[in-house]
């Protein structure tokens, strides 16, 4: 959610954990200080904070590095319950190294492999890499295009990671699709920028 309005709105509508964002039209950004503090204070739900500090910033360098380490202060000042991060190589590869100071920087917050993930060229091998480092979930769509689209890549995901990461499915799901995702995919989790219905759409397909 790009505002702490937008997440507060989704808490009532039965939201369990928001990410807490900016930019949305360049596909998210850090939010500002004062929206980690706000959501702080009054979200009664755990919220993340996407930590990205320029669009599509997926091979980071020093500075961006050093933006992203006092992000993570913040929101760990802020109460947030985790950070949504990531880092590739030039070839699309993750780069394990500038994740494990990421998730240095994070703990014990939880911590989420961001949309960078659908870049990577092996999503199999690049699963078992940030399970490796410890990451907690992958969000992901199974590919670059919506994850409606990605549910085999998906399945593949779930199966793989045994549990040890969880997979969150996100990209384009809406009340109108997400039980097919979810039946088709195997995740427990989904991540979605407009919640109307889908808690419904989920109750009701079981």
């Amino acid at each position: 959610m790009d505002s702490v309005g937008a997440a507060l709105e989704a808490e009532a509508l039965g939201a369990d954990r928001i990410e807490l964002c900016a930019g949305l039209p360049v596909g998210g950004l850090t939010p500002s200080a004062g929206a980690m503090s706000m959501a702080g204070e009054r979200l009664r739900i755990p919220f993340h904070v996407l930590v990205l500090p320029r669009a599509a910033g997926y091979v980071l360098t020093g500075d961006d590095l050093e933006v992203m380490r006092r992000d993570i202060a913040m929101a760990r000042a802020a109460r947030a319950a985790g950070v949504v991060v990531g880092a590739l190589r030039d070839d699309g590869t993750v780069d394990q190294d500038t994740m494990a100071q990421l998730i240095g920087w994070a703990r014990p917050m939880s911590v989420t492999f961001h949309r960078a993930f659908d870049r990577v060229p092996d999503p199999m091998a690049g699963l078992d890499q940030v399970a490796d480092l410890g990451v907690d979930r992958v969000l992901t769509a199974g590919g670059c295009g919506p994850a409606a689209e990605g549910t085999a890549v998906l399945a593949r995901l779930v199966a793989r990671s045994a549990g040890a990461v969880t997979i969150l499915a996100g990209g384009g799901i809406r009340a109108r699709n997400v039980v097919g995702i979810v039946r088709e995919s195997g995740v427990r989790e989904v991540h979605a920028r407009d919640i109307t219905g889908i808690q419904a759409a989920l109750a009701g397909g079981r």
